[in-house]
């Protein structure tokens, strides 16, 4: 009797905890369409929540297990999912050249911003975090990595809010200085996909710019989450030879399969060569983002401002900073010259 009570009570933390977290992403999402708020976006916004909630009334350990299975098991889910968003058949097709400027940003922003790290003994998994963020697609894109790499959930969900909100601060800039550039609205577009952080910025930054420039700067953001693909399965070989290498003396150590960027490749190819249903794909590219807010609140709930004390996120920041500004410049010029 008592092991079905614990069992039931297994199951109300579970459900609750799930609950809990879809509660707070739901309070993110609708923040994120009041006027002023909407400029830092519903993952943004409900990190921000649970972050504060943490901080005021501490960690909800009755709702720990729920909590944990979004924060984990609901984060690969909602990586699955996000391959909805990436049509391979545009990219392959259309988006070609592209990808030579977007290998360049993918690999560039990852060296630049692991070199100025150690420069500053920046740290290490905050810093790899910050610069696949930078150099792919943001938050998605350290959803991804951040289990291949081992990272502290705190680490990630920090990580995130610091790309988001850079990414913003340059999406803004991106807009106001828009008028003021020689670039034709395809130029304009190229830049903004190639250079911004989330697809959500690039799509912000590229509309005043008009349809041309739109459809380039998805086209072009769009090339370098395909990139995530390929770039986290390196990273897992990587990972494998440096713990390998670590043990020698215990044995090698297993480094997890990342099952849910095969789920990932499945979702961009079934979403990009069958006849899949506009209102399907809505559904399920939505049913995604609220997936992965909702997993953004699960890791928030983990961040103690206290233990993140004491300059820890202060060097990372300042190498992706730096990072995202070379970056931004030498796009710029790339496509001028």
């Amino acid at each position: 009797m008592a092991d079905g009570k614990r069992g039931r009570g297994d199951w109300s933390m579970l459900f609750g905890g799930i609950a809990f977290t879809a509660a707070i992403a739901a309070l993110g999402i609708q923040a994120a369409r009041l006027p002023v708020l909407s400029r830092l976006g519903s993952m943004v916004l409900a990190i921000l929540m649970a972050v504060v909630y943490r901080q005021l009334a501490g960690y909800p350990e009755g709702l720990r297990s729920g909590i944990q299975f979004t924060a984990r098991t609901g984060l690969r889910l909602a990586i699955v999912l996000f391959g909805f968003r990436l049509d391979l058949a545009t990219v392959l097709s259309e988006g070609l050249g592209l990808l030579v400027r977007d290998l360049g940003t993918v690999a560039g922003a990852i060296l630049l911003t692991m070199l100025i790290s150690k420069w500053l003994k920046a740290d290490e998994n905050i810093s790899l975090l910050l610069s696949v963020g930078t150099g792919v697609c943001g938050a998605a894109a350290i959803a991804a990595v951040s289990p291949i790499i081992r990272a502290k959930e705190d680490d990630t969900a920090v990580s995130v809010g610091m790309i988001a909100l850079t990414g913003t601060v340059f999406a803004i800039t991106y807009s106001l200085i828009r008028p003021l550039l020689p670039l034709s609205p395809t130029q304009y577009g190229t830049w903004a996909g190639v250079s911004l952080h989330e697809i959500a910025h690039v799509a912000a930054a590229a509309s005043p710019g008009g349809n041309d420039a739109l459809a380039v700067a998805l086209l072009a953001k769009l090339g370098r989450v395909l990139l995530l693909i390929p770039l986290c399965f390196l990273l897992m070989y990587l990972k494998k030879q440096r713990d390998n290498e670590g043990h020698e003396v215990k044995g090698k150590t297993r480094v997890e399969f990342p099952w849910f960027l095969v789920g990932f490749i499945g979702c961009s190819i079934l979403g990009s060569y069958t006849q899949m249903s506009a209102v399907l794909h809505s559904t399920l590219t939505q049913l995604g983002s609220y997936m992965l807010t909702a997993a953004m609140v699960g890791l928030g709930l983990n961040v103690s401002l206290k233990a993140l004390s004491g300059g820890k996120l202060a060097k990372p920041f300042l190498a992706m900073l730096a990072t995202s500004v070379i970056l931004s410049v030498v796009t710029y010029f790339t496509i001028v010259a």
